[in-house]
């Protein structure tokens, strides 16, 4: 069935326009597929790419970007798609969907890995399958701020309107660097590594106008900031961070509410709150505004590997390491975070 489709990456400039028509025109596709995801990891962490498209007589029928990401502990995993929450799979047929992850498995084996494992898509069933770790969170938005309000569950919208009426000030397309201040802030307070703002600059610089930083300020400054993306008719909240003081002053309620006023003016439908883990309070935060949790699953073929790749906070193996990132000076860990993170991809 392979012989069917010639998989490659594309080799010129009108090959890689070809590959981002295909994912903008496919409905299940995300920003992860697009070749900007590519050029972002290639220039922040130098890492092998391998967006493998399947090719039927001159004609791109399906698409695959892999990365060759260190694992935590040692080795390395193939992954769709590294640094990203989504992947997988985009096929027009069951033929290059089977087509593109045999050819998959096989650069895994040919590269050594561990696994290869899809953040996304389908994989044959003889694939692997993690379940009841993630789930999604989306909804098509109301046509009018009036009835986006009444999307919200009662005591949410009271906390949405109170952050309308606080003495907070919104900042669209605001600065890499004080966003960057917060968010990393924030992820030590969760015990977990900060991306650097090398890897933040090189996702803005591949996406442009459809990436683009929220601030909230507070009386004293800037307390909550936002990265987010727009792709195909919705936008996509993606790194996010606060200060201690932004939950006084209701600073995330007024982020996100503003976030959807933005992308609701600029005529997108659908706000995509991202994925989060079972039992976490951002788990719980998504669904106090009404989101429905989608159950998501993931898809692996182990290699090497004796089990699934699994770098999720919450597990025995990863929760003295939390601890410990947790309290280190901040500077610690802004200084070791860059480094750690790119084996967390």
């Amino acid at each position: 069935m392979a012989a069917r489709f010639l998989m490659r990456e594309p080799a010129e400039a009108s090959g890689w326009a070809a590959w981002d028509s295909f994912v903008l025109n496919h409905p299940e596709s995300e920003p992860f597929h697009l070749s900007g995801w590519r050029r972002a990891i290639r220039e922040a962490y130098g890492l092998p790419c391998f967006w493998l498209g399947a090719w039927e007589g001159g004609a791109l029928r399906g698409v695959l970007p892999l990365v060759k990401a260190p694992a935590p502990f040692g080795g390395a995993n193939l992954t769709s798609c590294a640094f990203a929450v989504g992947g997988g799979i985009l096929a027009e047929s069951e033929e290059a969907r089977e087509a593109l992850a045999a050819e998959a498995e096989a650069l895994g084996r040919r590269l050594g890995v561990g696994a290869v494992e899809l953040r996304g898509g389908e994989a044959p069933a003889e694939w692997g399958v993690k379940e009841g770790v993630y789930a999604g969170f989306r909804r098509e938005m109301a046509e009018t701020s009036e009835k986006r309000l009444l999307q919200i569950p009662r005591k949410k919208r009271a906390d949405v309107r109170k952050a309308m009426e606080a003495d907070l000030k919104i900042e669209h397309e605001a600065a890499l660097e004080p966003f960057h201040a917060i968010y990393s802030r924030s992820l030590r307070d969760l015990g977990t590594p900060t991306p650097s703002l090398r890897w933040m600059r090189a996702l803005k610089s591949a996406f442009g106008e459809s990436c683009h930083v929220t601030l909230v300020h507070g009386p004293a400054g800037p307390v909550a900031a936002l990265m987010s993306f727009e792709h195909r008719d919705r936008v996509m909240p993606y790194f996010g961070g606060a200060l201690p003081e932004a939950r006084a002053l209701r600073a995330y309620d007024r982020l996100y509410w503003e976030e959807q006023e933005r992308a609701a003016l600029k005529g997108l439908k659908v706000f995509d709150f991202g994925r989060s883990k079972f039992g976490t309070g951002a788990f719980d935060y998504k669904t106090h505004w009404g989101f429905e949790p989608q159950p998501l699953v993931q898809r692996y073929r182990l290699v090497r590997a004796s089990e699934a790749p699994d770098v999720n906070p919450l597990s025995p193996k990863y929760r003295r390491f939390v601890a410990l990132w947790r309290r280190l000076p901040l500077w610690t860990a802004n200084l070791l975070g860059p480094h750690l993170a790119r084996r967390l991809g």
